[in-house]
């Protein structure tokens, strides 16, 4: 039998990840493409399920995903995800983006969504997370 894991507490996988918003990243309104912001959701997720965990995380569902304003070129995507819960397997993620001016100094909220997340050993399979504490 294994031996029970180290609780962690939450707050030491949050993770942020920022991208500046160039106009590669851009449809012919001048605003992000939703795949973009997609992305630096799903690899926040990832990066703290990663650390809450030790091990390799796998994408399990992406709850409603809903884009509240535009993010332009120029402006700086930031992505903030925080453990909010911690299963036998899984982790839910609690994510939530802003766009950052960068000239005027003022930060938006565009979009907010829950990330589950599966930790898994070296063949794939489903390995347990520590508890949160």
């Amino acid at each position: 039998m294994d031996a029970p894991l180290t609780p962690k507490p939450a707050s030491a996988s949050n993770t942020q990840l920022a991208d500046l918003i160039l106009p590669t990243h851009a449809n012919t309104m001048g605003t992000v493409f939703g795949g973009k912001i997609l992305e630096m959701v799903d690899k926040a997720a990832g990066v703290c399920a990663m650390r809450h965990s030790g091990k390799p995380c796998v994408t399990v569902a992406m709850d409603r995903v809903e884009f509240l304003v535009p993010i332009k070129v120029g402006d700086l995507l930031v992505v903030e995800a925080r453990l909010l819960r911690a299963g036998r397997t899984s982790m839910e993620i609690g994510v939530e983006v802003f766009a950052e001016d960068l000239k005027r100094s003022e930060r938006r909220p565009t979009n907010s969504c829950k990330v589950t997340m599966v930790a898994v050993d070296d063949q794939g399979r489903p390995s347990p997370v520590p508890p949160l504490g």
